[in-house]
């Protein structure tokens, strides 16, 4: 089940964007979620799909969280909010078109934009520093780098010589000082569970400043003082540090102190990519924004958090302020969209500070105010524990769930007001169904789909039908597939679409040579309709292209959800006279003592039933989606090349069912070994908590095909064998000596997951040809 974007009946017709994670835009994201603005439709764009919440990020650092405590799902949220969330990096703007321009996928149309990507780290300002130090910023990049770190610290390498490891940590505000007595904390806790001396770790702190902690009260700064003296921390004070090597620190007076790891938290600036843009920036790089957050030079898009700079009152960089800033952003784009006027924002002067010292102990710091105790950390806790919560405790999406819709607000143009009034009219059927040739042509005119020779008519000269020429010594292979969309992203569903199409024509043992799409697109806004129909082919074509097929034509008509499938044809050599064409690989070709091999993990049908109720991690539906989104053409030319004698894609029926489909012609039986299944990450854990395809219970009947079916019934990977897949892998069976050479080449050609889950058996005399076994018992 999907959850639509808009209500039945209610078109969308302005996008907010929403670029980056950052604090401020999960404030916004929920606060729509709570209030939907009908016809407004967000979009947020991010590199990461869990972003961390950095007043936890310490003691995540110290090893008292766990990674989801401190990590915002926003891939889940955005679900929960009906927001689109597209996994990529914003590197552009194009303001004459209103497009936000990514690295990995077509431009992304705006009508209103906000901009919430935190700070970059300014250590490529000082020599030496990119290559040698570990930088804190961006901070949603940090999870990776400390777990690198942590490795390196705990298992010492090569580089690091015996004895004593010396730890810098370059800044001596409160992130600073905060994040050193939080690694010390845990490395220490680390080396004595390793039976290692954690005297052995030597850790100093540099700040260019005359005192740690500047911006806090003196008795703020007496404490830490006495805490790092105590820890046997090493602080430098007025220690600009100009230059790094391996190994080793200088300062400004000139001399080099020893250090083997360097972490640099000290002040950090804009994206480099913002100086490309028409916006403008302080000194810094940071975006200048007005009282309402709008940037100074344009009013369609705004700022907020770190990457932010409020002209008329400037602030330090901190997170309580991204935190406050939710509101009033979400407010004002609102407005915006709606054609009201925005309210200014004034951030507060003062603010309270809970700065931990790496175990459970913290201090408060707000103006003159001075409190510590271990007391104070556990009130910190309850803040930090109950800000998430806001975002990550999402109740449950239930089916048909969605509220009758609300008239739009949006201000629209003459234009726009007649296009709208038209999508919600009576539709005709038939022909009258069609999308417009204009917003077709738009849509398609810079897709530049793969040229062949055979093609005699396609879409570089459209006519009625394609001409395609049979080249000589060929036979045809024809396929054909069509699904309605399972996620909000035209583009990954276009690829997705395109790949599970060609699955058929690769297992068969075939090249693609053309496909003739056909779509359904929700009514709407010409400029909505067209920027859809463009993402989800331009993602289709690529995966043509790159298969070597042809898009030769198609047909997309109206409907009230957005699907796509294609007619593909296949190239194969053709047969003798009369002969079987052994060129071709059918599911009728098992032989007994074959082994089965599957290319790629199963589940997609458990985790997108689960996605729609909020019921999956962001993460497991990303490495779901880059399985989907993996060709089949070179896992099928390695499977043929290893001795392959039958193959087939697994798709609806689940893999019991395509296993029920090649045992039946190929009259033999097949063995099963549960433990051996590749699974995508979380598809346990969703069918486990009884989350289903709505296609599971089709497939369950052919559970008589399984001898005992009974014992198995409660095996936790027993509801798998039913799980409906979309552009699943392939299941060959190859000769057993040449099983563990075919596995390696896979996995050489990516197919990291690629396994062997079972083996093929002489036909017994039970009715049943499915035998499962646990790990080969």
């Amino acid at each position: 089940m999907q959850q639509p974007q808009q209500p039945p009946g209610l078109q969308v017709l302005r996008d907010i964007v929403l670029v980056g994670g950052g604090h401020t835009h999960v404030g916004v994201l929920k606060r729509f979620a709570m209030k939907p603005e009908p016809g407004v439709r967000l979009t947020m764009i991010c590199r990461d799909t869990h972003t961390p919440y950095s007043g936890m990020l310490p003691g995540y650092v110290a090893g008292h969280y766990r990674y989801d405590d401190v990590h915002i799902d926003l891939r889940r949220l955005a679900e929960y909010a009906g927001a689109r969330f597209f996994s990529d990096e914003v590197i552009g703007i194009d303001p004459a078109a209103q497009t936000v321009l990514c690295r990995s996928r077509p431009p992304v149309p705006y009508d209103w934009m906000s901009i919430n990507i935190g700070s970059t780290p300014s250590a490529n300002s000082v020599s030496g520093a990119g290559e040698h130090a570990v930088p804190v910023k961006p901070i949603h990049q940090f999870n990776d780098r400390w777990q690198t770190l942590l490795e390196r610290l705990t298992h010492p390498h090569t580089g690091h010589h015996a004895g004593q490891t010396r730890v810098a940590v370059i800044g001596g505000g409160a992130g600073g000082v905060e994040l050193l007595l939080a690694m010390q904390y845990r490395l220490r806790n680390e080396l004595t569970t390793l039976a290692r001396d954690p005297s052995d770790l030597h850790f100093s702190l540099f700040t260019r400043g005359e005192q740690i902690l500047p911006t806090h009260n003196p008795r703020v700064r007496r404490h830490f003082q006495a805490t790092l003296e105590s820890r046997g921390v090493e602080v430098h004070t007025a220690a600009d540090v100009v230059a790094v090597e391996a190994g080793r620190l200088q300062t400004a007076d000139g001399t080099w102190h020893a250090a083997d790891e360097i972490v640099w938290v000290t002040h950090a600036g804009g994206a480099a990519w913002l100086r490309d843009t028409h916006l403008a920036l302080d000194d810094d790089g940071f975006i200048q924004v007005g009282d309402t957050l709008q940037t100074l030079s344009d009013p369609r898009i705004f700022a907020a958090g770190d990457i932010a700079s409020q002209v008329n009152h400037p602030r330090e960089k901190a997170g309580v302020f991204a935190v406050r800033q939710g509101r009033p952003l979400a407010d004002n784009l609102r407005a915006a969209v709606t054609g009201r006027p925005l309210s200014p924002y004034r951030p507060q002067a003062k603010w309270l500070a809970l700065i931990s010292t790496g175990d459970r102990h913290a201090v408060a710091s707000r103006g003159g105010l001075f409190l510590a105790g271990d007391w104070v950390w556990r009130w910190k806790d309850a803040i930090d524990r109950r800000f998430m919560a806001r975002f990550n405790d999402l109740p449950p999406m239930k089916e048909g769930a969605m509220p009758s819709p609300r008239p739009s607000r949006v201000a629209l143009n003459e234009e726009e007001n007649q296009q709208a009034i038209s999508a919600i009219a009576m539709r005709c059927g038939g022909c009258g169904a069609k999308v417009g040739a204009s917003v077709l042509s738009r849509a398609l005119s810079t897709l530049q789909p793969v040229a062949r020779d055979e093609v005699l008519v396609g879409l570089h000269a459209p006519d009625d039908a394609a001409v395609v020429r049979i080249p000589a010594g060929k036979d045809v292979v024809h396929t054909v597939d069509f699904f309605r969309a399972f996620i909000d992203d035209p583009y990954v569903f276009g690829k997705v679409a395109a790949n599970h199409a060609l699955g058929d024509i690769f297992a068969m043992g075939a090249e693609a040579q053309t496909a003739t799409a056909v779509a359904t697109v929700p009514q709407g806004l010409e400029a909505k309709v067209e920027d859809t129909v463009y993402q989800m082919m331009r993602g289709a074509v690529e995966v043509l292209n790159e298969a070597g097929c042809a898009l030769v034509g198609g047909h997309t008509g109206e409907g009230s959800e957005l699907a796509l499938g294609f007619a593909v044809n296949g190239l194969v050599d053709a047969g003798s006279n009369g002969a079987a064409n052994e060129a071709i690989l059918t599911k009728g070709g098992l032989r007994p003592g074959q082994v089965l091999i599957l290319t790629k993990p199963i589940g997609t049908g458990t985790l997108f039933a689960a996605h729609a109720r909020l019921g999956a991690r962001g993460r497991w539906i990303d490495a779901a989606l880059t399985s989907m989104c993996q060709s089949n053409r070179q896992g099928a030319s390695c499977l043929r090349e290893h001795g392959a004698t039958a193959c087939t894609d697994l798709t609806g029926f689940g893999l019991l069912g395509h296993l029920v489909e090649m045992t039946r012609p190929s009259e033999v039986d097949a063995e099963l070994d549960l433990a051996a299944l590749p699974l995508l990450e979380g598809a346990e854990e969703t069918v486990a908590a009884g989350i289903l395809s709505s296609l599971q219970p089709a497939n369950v009947r052919l559970r008589r095909a399984i001898r005992d079916q009974a014992a198995w019934v409660e095996h936790p990977r027993y509801p798998l064998l039913f799980d409906p897949q979309t552009a699943g892998g392939l299941l060959a069976s190859v000769p057993a000596e040449r099983a563990d050479a075919c596995l390696a080449a896979l996995h050489a050609l990516g197919y990291a997951r690629a396994a062997i889950i079972g083996r093929v058996l002489a036909p017994g005399e039970a009715l049943e040809p499915i035998h499962l076994t646990d790990g080969g018992g």
